[in-house]
């Protein structure tokens, strides 16, 4: 059981995707609107959704996962927090995300989708690391169709296939507006990559670094404010 910040907690079982670096700095690069209404694909065991309700006290969140392990754990985290009326997970594949919501229903669309076209599958985690399933692109267009015009689309991806992501926006006119590169420690190479896209938004891209770690290896600020640390 993962313990969270304002009181939430997290149960994620073995087989489902576990809380991750990447996440935590997703949930912190998304800026939502008043009473947002979110969709987050590939959304896991609720994961992206508990932390952007403990986040936001008026945001509700719409989930979309294919497996069936981490959707029923994604039901379990919502009665285990009391977010019925708040947090909704729908048992589906993305692909056909169509026959459960309308277009342009959502003010922000979240997604910490798979990594890796290709190679060895990993021993753990594998179907949520590999794009076996389902493509970015696959990913990118549900995130255009579900959003209304000028909402907004935050994606944590890897940095050596950034170019590849802007083209997917791009090819379903998502503007890219805040870029967001992550280090494990100051002067480290970059590891990810946090970007945010606005339907029908005009040019203009904003540029950011942050790092979880110092080069003496203690936690910077932005680490402290992540993970909430002031607050333990």
């Amino acid at each position: 059981m993962e313990k969270l910040y304002n009181g939430f907690t997290l149960d994620i079982p073995g087989e489902a995707f576990p809380l991750s670096t990447d996440s935590m700095a997703l949930s912190g690069f998304v800026k939502l609107p008043r009473n947002a209404r979110v969709l987050d694909l590939g959304a896991g065991a609720g994961t992206l959704g508990v932390l952007l309700c403990a986040k936001d006290a008026g945001c509700s969140v719409v989930g979309a996962e294919r497996c069936p392990v981490s959707h029923a754990a994604a039901e379990k985290n919502i009665l285990e927090n009391g977010l019925q009326q708040r947090l909704k997970s729908l048992h589906c594949d993305i692909r056909q995300l169509q026959a459960h919501i309308a277009p342009g229903s959502f003010d922000c669309v979240v997604t910490n989708p798979p990594y890796f076209s290709g190679g060895p599958e990993s021993l753990s985690h594998g179907p949520a690391r590999r794009e076996d399933n389902c493509s970015l692109a696959d990913f990118v267009g549900q995130a255009a169709r579900g959003l209304k015009y000028g909402g907004d689309f935050y994606i944590v991806y890897r940095p050596e296939r950034l170019g590849e992501l802007m083209g997917c926006c791009a090819a379903v006119k998502l503007e890219p507006k805040r870029l967001c590169l992550l280090r494990h420690k100051v002067g480290a190479p970059v590891t990810l990559v946090l970007l945010a896209c606005r339907k029908g938004g005009k040019p203009g891209l904003l540029w950011e670094e942050v790092a979880l770690q110092n080069a003496d290896g203690s936690p910077t600020d932005y680490y402290k404010e992540l993970y909430h640390l002031e607050e333990a």
